[in-house]
């Protein structure tokens, strides 16, 4: 059957340039140049509180479930105002601003109002104040940091958290106060009066001042802040406006939960929409049970011209849409793109929404994708033309050289440009190690051609360097192709799953289970049953196991497919660092805490609950001594 066609949208013509190297690597490029950039963010602001002060900027949902809505023109006045607070209370690089809540008005505000002064602002993931039993990495954040102030919205959701950490003399600012604890009203912020100081301090901020100290980490150690330039960010909003052109064509609107603690929402989105004039649509809900359903409600009511979310989220919100006429209809009423990243889309997550797409306007929505990290502000590549599935995260974007070096039998990425980190704070040998002798950032994964014929075509995620693993035969298994594939052929059931196998015969898996996909094939299971009943399920267990068949059918070898499997249901742990506020599961970090689950997988003997195909059951696989 004939593909229905995709709406039209004015994309850069997609060009790459290769300089082939002597190692059997390669350095690609941009032909286009990237264009002249702001000074810094505030530019944008100040643009359009002055050109277009009645363009709405900001909503939220307010206290009686309406929106409150804030304008260009307002937004600029409260950041000035804001501005002087801050400079009246001496803060700087050794005194930062530091912001623990999740997105909201008052956050942006004080986010741009630091950075219009040239005052750092750290916005660290509310998990690690909320979510915490130990708040480990909030200590760690604010010993490093030694701010000067401390943002929260809700005082007393924070309070324990505020109370475990030693943060020196930092004042507290609270958008809500509460009983026992002494805190600056944010509205006292608001009310200060500008001076000519603000608009001196302004004009004092450069291409390298510091704009964010973001935080990061890797499967076990404490987060490390990345330092995150003016540079940096509108470097990378000038190759976004490059190789999008359709955003000068329309002001943009989106309606997005991607935390601001993250490069992906507050650098990439949020940046965007102020660099373009567009309107942010705070959406309060999450990719998860019980926050989802805010997702949903604001959907059905905002329609927004592009749509940003990560593959658990599309996963989550999408039976609502095959579901609701209502809510897809909106949904789609004058949506131009849809784009994913932070992990690989399952084809057959992508399969669905195109579905949903034509039901409602009779026609494809494009979908796109990008890769980069926090380190790189974050855009390094980018989808700027037709896909056909998902796979592909783009071509570099102006500005940037993408080196592909030869490592175990991939090509390792490695970047540099404008839109570098010049390193981490305070730790001068975490950014030694994150640069090779050239100056390209390590960024830890690989990448190869999607047609090694036709560069043009694009660069295909390959997957993290770090969590591919060799079997005892010396193969190696490359995780990132194999994780979706996996999820794919395992759907509904699956919701996420890392593989095993190192320095084993056979490959395996632990299963982080969908709910809602494990209900749909129990139809008389009870609504409110647990999900360690609902892996138990005969339909739940033969769906995996089906899908083992299916994947070593299509296998070529013992690397290429697991064998056995394991439902866990028990979530990936935030404090544990098994997955980040994006849903992204962190392979290493799973296998070291449920490193007994392992050991269950691989058993002479496993136990009832472990599901290994028939041919894998003759022996048992030997662990190397």
């Amino acid at each position: 059957m004939a593909k229905h066609a995709f709406n039209r949208l004015a994309f850069a013509p997609p060009a790459v340039d290769v300089t082939p190297r002597r190692d059997g690597g390669c350095v690609l490029r941009s032909p286009q140049a990237l264009g002249p950039y702001a000074r810094c963010i505030g530019e944008y602001l100040v643009h359009w509180g002055t050109s277009a002060p009645e363009q709405l900027f900001l909503a939220e949902r307010g206290p009686d479930g309406g929106w409150r809505e804030l304008s260009y023109g307002d937004a600029l006045g409260r950041v000035r105002a804001i501005g002087q607070a801050l400079l009246r209370r001496r803060l700087s690089v050794e005194r930062p601003v530091v912001i623990l809540s999740d997105n909201s008005i008052d956050h942006a505000l004080l986010a741009l109002a630091a950075m219009h002064v040239g005052v750092p602002v750290a916005p660290v993931s509310p998990s690690y104040s909320l979510a915490s039993r130990d708040f480990a990495k909030l200590k760690h954040i604010v010993a490093l940091l030694t701010p000067g102030l401390i943002f929260v919205q809700d005082a007393g959701k924070f309070a324990p958290a505020l109370a475990a950490v030693n943060s020196g003399n930092a004042e507290v600012v609270a958008g809500r106060s509460a009983s026992g604890l002494q805190t600056t009203p944010f509205a006292r912020l608001v009310a200060t009066k500008p001076r000519p100081q603000v608009d001196n301090a302004y004009r004092r901020v450069g291409p390298d001042t510091i704009a964010k100290i973001l935080f990061t980490s890797g499967s076990t150690d404490l987060p490390k802040g990345v330092i995150n330039t003016q540079r940096m960010l509108c470097a990378n909003q000038q190759a976004i406006a490059q190789i999008w052109p359709f955003l000068a064509e329309k002001l943009p609107v989106i309606v997005d939960w991607l935390p601001w603690s993250h490069t992906f929402g507050g650098n990439h989105n949020f940046n965007m929409m102020l660099r373009h004039g567009g309107t942010v649509y705070v959406d309060e809900g999450k990719p998860a049970p019980g926050l989802v359903e805010r997702t949903v409600a604001n959907l059905g009511e905002i329609s927004p011209t592009i749509y940003f979310n990560v593959p658990r989220g599309y996963d989550m919100l999408l039976p609502h849409l095959e579901s609701n006429a209502a809510l897809r209809a909106n949904f789609f009423r004058r949506l131009d793109l849809i784009f994913y990243a932070a992990a690989a889309l399952p084809q057959n997550l992508w399969e669905r929404l195109e579905d949903i797409a034509v039901a409602a306007r009779g026609e494809r929505v494009r979908m796109v994708s990008s890769w980069g990290s926090t380190e790189t502000a974050p855009l390094v590549t980018s989808v700027h033309f037709e896909m056909e599935r998902a796979g592909v995260i783009g071509l570099p974007v102006p500005g940037v050289d993408l080196k592909m070096v030869p490592n175990a039998g991939k090509m390792e990425l490695r970047v540099r440009g404008p839109n570098v980190t010049p390193g981490y704070f305070k730790r001068p040998d975490l950014t030694k190690a994150a640069f090779d002798d050239e100056g390209y950032y390590r960024i830890g994964d690989a990448g190869r051609f999607a047609n090694p014929n036709d560069a043009v075509q694009g660069i295909e995620f390959d997957g993290r360097i770090a969590e591919d693993f060799k079997l005892l035969s010396g193969t190696w298994a490359h995780v990132g192709a194999l994780r979706v594939k996996a999820i794919a052929a395992g759907a509904p059931v699956i919701q996420d799953c890392v593989l095993t196998g190192h320095d084993r015969e056979e490959i395996g898996l632990l299963i982080f289970p969908n709910p809602a996909g494990c209900r749909s094939l129990c139809t008389d299971a009870a609504p409110d049953m647990p999900l360690s009943a609902l892996v138990e399920r005969p339909e739940v267990r033969a769906r995996i196991a089906e899908a083992l068949d299916r994947l070593a059918c299509e296998g070529t070898g013992s690397s290429t497919y697991p064998t056995r499997a394991l439902l866990m249901h028990e979530p990936p742990s935030g404090d544990a660092n098994e997955i980040t506020d994006k849903g992204y599961v962190n392979q290493r970090a799973v296998l070291l805490r449920r490193a007994a689950l392992v050991e269950r997988l691989y058993a002479p003997r496993p136990e009832a609950d472990v599901i290994v195909r028939a041919d894998a059951r003759a022996a048992s696989p030997p662990v190397r001594q």
